[in-house]
C-alpha cells in the first residue's frame, strides 16, 4: 500500500508543479511575448504597469503551487 501512495503522490506533485509551470507560460512569457511583439497592438493598449502587476500575480500563484506541491511530496512513507 504504500507503494501506491507514494506514487499518487508524486503524481500529484507533478500535476501541481505541471500547473505552477503552466502559470509562467500563460501568465507571464505570453504576455511579455505579445507585448514585445505588439500582437493585436498590445502596447498601445496595456500600460507596461498593469502587465508587471498581472505578470507578478501569476508569478505568485505558480510559486504556491510549487511550494503546495513540495509540501505534497513531504508525505512521502518511507
Amino acid at each position: 500500500m504504500t507503494l501506491v501512495f507514494n506514487e499518487r503522490t508524486k503524481l500529484l506533485a507533478t500535476a501541481l508543479n505541471t500547473a505552477a509551470t503552466s502559470c509562467v507560460t500563460i501568465g507571464i512569457a505570453t504576455p511579455i511575448a505579445g507585448y514585445i511583439y505588439d500582437v493585436g497592438n498590445m502596447q498601445a493598449t496595456l500600460r507596461p504597469g498593469l502587465l508587471l502587476l498581472a505578470a507578478l500575480g501569476w508569478l505568485s500563484a505558480a510559486v504556491l503551487l510549487h511550494l503546495i506541491a513540495r509540501w505534497v511530496l513531504g508525505s512521502l512513507k518511507p
